[in-house]
This record gives C-alpha cells, structure tokens and sequence, in this order.
C-alpha cells in the first residue's frame, strides 16, 4: 500500500515591505491595562520583520516594554537620562534583533514630569532627541496618564493610535486623550494625525462587548481600525515569556491580528497627510 505523501509545512506569511515615508506613532490611553504596551510591542516587531527599521520607544515609567526585552539592571543609562540632557538618545539605545531597536524606560522617568514642565523646552525634549533619527518608524508607548512625559510623545509623533479595551470605563476615559489629542495639535503640533482607534482585548461571547464595539464605532467610525485583537491565552501568556507574539505563538490569532494591524496601520500611513483628521 502506497504511504501518504507527508503535508508540507508552511511558513506563515510575511508581508511585503511597501515604501514609506518615515513615521512616529504613539500608542496612548489615560487607562492602564487597555493593550497600549502589548500593541506598541507587536506593531514594532511586526514592522522590522517586513524589513521597517523600526524604534520602540517605552516613555512609561512602569518600563513593561522594556522589561519584555532588557535586563534593566545591566543598563548604565536610559530615557530619563535623554530627556534630563544627560546623553543623546543613541547613547541609551539598545538592539533587540534584526531591524528593531529599543530606547528604554525606568522608573526615575516619573521624577521629570515636574522638572520638564520648568523647562522652557521640556514639552518638547522628546523630539529633540528624535530630530534626525534614521528609522523608517518610531513606536511609543506612552503612560496611562496625561502629563507631561504623554505630551512629549504626541508632540514629537506624526501619528496617534489609542488603544480601546472594551469596558465602561475605557470607553469614558478616550474622551480625555481625544482632548489632549485636540490641544495638541491646535498649540504644538498641527502634523499629528489621528490614525485609528483600535479595538483591544474582546471576547465576542459577551453580549457588553459588542455593544461596546457599536458605541466605539458610531463613536469614531471610519477612524476605527478594521482589525480587533481578540482576547487570546497565547497573547496575554506572551510577556511572561518575553516574547513578542510571532515569536511566542507564530500560528495564533493573535499573530495573524496584529500582522493585519500592522499592514493597516502602514496602508493609513500611506494614505495621511498632516491635514487629514
């Protein structure tokens, strides 16, 4: 009897790099636990594993994306150190595999929110750290809050993506964002776009949760992303493991969202401009 001819594994589809003009993007919410850090980490590699060299960013003190890739504790310098003007940004950053770099975060970072409100440039020291940098995108998480650390993000990005999980009091909170988002275009940087509200940790079982998903998008419409990241094991089990999840889990749901996030968020880049929003 002849034997079954063995099925041939493939890879998983890796998109192709589309050109693009160099772009910052922040990834922001005032709520803590919205998927901002899990999005900003497997946006960042997604994007260098389609040939983007690619910056990640982490101005949030809690340091999370950081602590995914680092040992802190062997690092002399960090982003508090950069925006203290101490050292330039190439001093602090680190590689973390082909294409993708890092410029870590650290718990002293909560200490500059009242020093960089003193300074007559301390709104915008991030972008004066970014100024002729060579990445084709720069990633930043941002803090869960609206201060002065979220306010250099915005400023010196070209794109906001806010993070919605859906909950009550998520959706309340992206009134605020939207605001700061509003001020800081009108009183320092007219180029930020609003590049799309994203849809995060949803479990269609759950009859909230769809109705939710209705109020984000009469909220927001087209400005919604098309993509959603679904609640998943593998992706919440992901940092446990510091891994992103194409590394982690390469087959997943997850995987596959945020590889069509990745390809959306470049097709939207694409097709802003400045006065778009």
């Amino acid at each position: 009897m002849a034997k079954k001819a063995k099925r041939k594994e493939t890879k998983p589809h890796r998109p192709r790099k589309k050109p693009l003009q160099p772009v910052t993007i922040a990834f922001s919410h005032i709520k803590g636990g919205v998927g901002k850090t899990t999005a900003a980490i497997n946006v960042s590699n997604c994007l260098a594993r389609m040939g983007y060299k690619t910056l990640l960013v982490d101005m949030d003190p809690q340091s999370s994306a950081s602590e995914m890739f680092l040992d802190q504790n062997q690092l002399a310098k960090n982003l508090y150190h950069v925006l203290n003007d101490e050292v330039p940004i190439n001093e602090v950053i680190q590689n973390i595999s082909e294409n993708m770099d890092i410029a870590p975060a650290s718990i002293e970072m909560a200490m500059l929110e009242n020093r960089l409100r003193e300074r007559v440039d301390g709104y915008h020291s991030l972008q004066i750290a970014l100024e002729k940098n060579e990445y084709d995108c720069v990633i930043i998480d941002t803090p869960p809050s609206i201060g002065v650390l979220t306010s250099n993000a915005l400023i010196a990005s070209t794109h906001l993506v806010i993070p919605v999980q859906v909950s009550y009091f998520a959706l309340k909170g992206i009134e605020n964002i939207i605001q700061t988002y509003q001020t800081i275009r009108q009183r320092a940087n007219p180029k930020l776009s609003l590049l799309g509200v994203l849809i995060t940790m949803i479990d269609d079982r759950l009859t909230f949760a769809k109705d939710i998903k209705g109020d984000v998008l009469d909220l927001f419409g087209e400005t919604m992303f098309e993509t959603v990241i679904h609640r998943s094991v593998r992706l919440e089990e992901s940092p446990a493991y510091r891994k992103n999840i194409f590394d982690h889990a390469p087959r997943s749901r997850g995987s596959e969202e945020f590889t069509h996030l990745t390809q959306e968020i470049i097709e939207r880049c694409l097709n802003s401009s400045p006065t778009n929003s």
